[in-house]
């Protein structure tokens, strides 16, 4: 059985981080974060645990105003281990040069972040 799971969520100002309404990094580890525990659930009736990641690549910038589609699938099941791959897209951006609420649907998404992990299942029931 495949597991996949996708989340699409908007950068807010709370976001943003740096100058220019730059958000951090990290908050695309936290979408994927929740991704993961999605596909634990769905695999396992439990959230597990978040064991660490193996390789993260940031590929472009998100900023306030910006959609971010995160997506994750298990792709190697192990006793206790369930490696996952995650990427995530700015499907929608901001036109903070048009007005504050202003925004361009991407015919192509970007991918903004890609990385692979590995999550624990929780305790036997």
């Amino acid at each position: 059985m495949e597991y996949k799971s996708m989340i699409r969520v908007r950068m807010s100002s709370h976001d943003a981080h740096y100058g220019g309404e730059l958000v951090d990094g990290a908050r695309m580890l936290e979408l994927f974060g929740d991704v993961a525990t999605d596909l634990l659930i769905q695999m396992d009736g439990d959230e597990g645990l978040f064991a660490g990641y193996d390789r993260i690549t940031f590929k472009a910038p998100v900023r306030v105003g910006d959609y971010i589609e995160a997506t994750g699938e298990i792709v190697s099941v192990g006793n206790r281990s369930r490696k996952m791959t995650f990427v995530a897209k700015k499907v929608i951006t901001g036109r903070p040069d048009v007005c504050e609420s202003a925004a361009d649907f991407l015919d192509e998404p970007v991918v903004v972040c890609t990385a692979r992990g590995t999550c624990v299942r929780g305790p036997e029931r």
